[in-house]
């Protein structure tokens, strides 16, 4: 009996260790999706991004994310709704470049630690991140920046140049980084209790918080007001964001319907919509929300760029405009709370309305066709996507209403 025992002792010990070996072998990653390693051992960054030669600041426009992620959907419901990051998509730059810079300066100059703030367990962090754009841009852009010494770059579109790359650290790091791109940054990191805090960034555009009011707090804190997000989402993002290498980058969009051009805080936020704002004045804002893992800090870097499109700028889009009401007339009564429906519903759903009614009478879309494959449609019909986008440069008809009533106008 003792040795039938010891033999069964064995073969259970064998049995341990070979399915160790399989599960190694299946959480390993291909040898065409490693990439190379870096001094510390963990993988580093991503393949160089394609440079664009030929590009032309002036015309430039970013993707359209209502197509290129899942911003919106129907039903609509709260979901992370991310995918893989192609490397090229990282920092996209538009024709409003010069205006978001000088507006992201206005900001930092006028609310300082409110929206660039780091923590001393970041500033390295901080670092890292120049570092990194440091190299990507001149790649990915080699119109508008250039890398005249090894530690500088050179803004060509400004002509600003920015030296000691490598020895620049905490907000000084992200003071020149909201001079190079449009993006913002929040920076997070996993601590020793298993959660991830908040812990520095620039967030010159939020639109509807403050970094100051969210720097150093977890995750389950940070969206404790957004519906649904801790009960549903919040182990399964975690989960996420500690277990993502930096070779595995990954993009999300989000949205919001706005009043205004204030990316720091619009108007809608804390107050209601001017009385004489027109509906096709309304905004489309859209958060490009971008993820990477850095390899030498291991911060996770969550980039945040803001576009807007005016919701008249969706009059040639097939189905979007139904779409959109049907996402603010059937769904959840506690997500569209959350979103401020209150504030803009009665502007905002008979204008969707009328160009749904315009498609229809030109022949746009039919009463057959289903909002829900508004991407899918294009597709089957061979049509490009509407790249339509008011540019942020220009004050809406409203805005100069707004002007020569008030005075004020940036």
């Amino acid at each position: 009996m003792v040795g039938l025992g010891v033999s069964f002792v064995l073969v259970i010990a064998v049995l341990k260790a070979i399915i160790s070996v399989l599960r190694a072998r299946k959480e390993r990653p291909s040898e065409a999706a490693r990439t190379k390693e870096d001094k510390s051992g963990n993988p580093s960054s991503l393949p160089d991004p394609d440079p664009v030669s030929d590009f032309d600041l002036e015309k430039a426009t970013v993707r359209n994310y209502m197509y290129a992620n899942k911003t919106m959907r129907y039903p609509y419901h709260q979901t992370m709704a991310h995918q893989p990051m192609h490397i090229n998509h990282w920092i996209e730059i538009d024709k409003d470049y010069r205006w978001y810079l000088d507006e992201k300066a206005r900001v930092v100059r006028d609310q300082g630690k409110v929206v660039i703030d780091s923590l001393p367990e970041n500033d390295e962090a901080c670092g890292e991140l120049l570092e990194i754009l440091a190299d990507y841009l001149p790649k990915r852009y080699p119109t508008l920046f250039q890398r005249e010494l090894a530690d500088s770059i050179t803004n060509l579109v400004t002509g600003a140049r920015f030296d000691a790359i490598s020895t620049t650290k905490g907000t000084d790091a992200l003071l020149t980084i909201s001079r190079l791109v449009q993006d913002d940054f929040l920076m997070a990191r996993e601590r020793p209790d298993g959660k991830v805090y908040l812990v520095g960034g620039l967030i010159a555009f939020p639109g509807t918080y403050l970094l100051s009011d969210t720097i150093n707090k977890p995750l389950a804190v940070l969206h404790a007001p957004v519906p649904d997000f801790n009960e549903k989402l919040l182990l399964s993002v975690e989960r996420t964001l500690k277990r993502f290498r930096p070779d595995q980058p990954f993009e999300r969009s989000s949205w919001n319907i706005m009043d205004d051009r204030n990316l720091f805080w619009h108007n809608i936020a804390s107050g209601m919509p001017d009385t004489d704002l027109r509906p096709e004045d309304l905004w489309l804002r859209i958060d490009h929300q971008t993820f990477r893992k850095l390899p030498r800090t291991n911060a996770i870097i969550f980039g945040v760029r803001p576009t807007m499109w005016r919701i008249e700028d969706l009059a040639d889009s097939p189905l979007l405009p139904s779409l959109m009401e049907k996402v603010h007339t059937e769904s959840a009564e506690h997500l569209l709370k959350y979103k401020g429906i209150a504030k803009y519903g009665d502007l905002l759903l008979p204008y969707l309305r009328e160009l749904t009614k315009s498609q229809l009478e030109r022949g746009l879309i039919t009463a057959e066709d289903d909002a829900r494959w508004f991407r899918e449609f294009l597709r089957d019909k061979a049509m490009p996507i509407p790249s339509t986008q008011t540019s942020l440069t220009e004050p809406t008809e409203s805005e100069k209403k707004k002007v020569a009533r008030e005075g004020v106008l940036r």
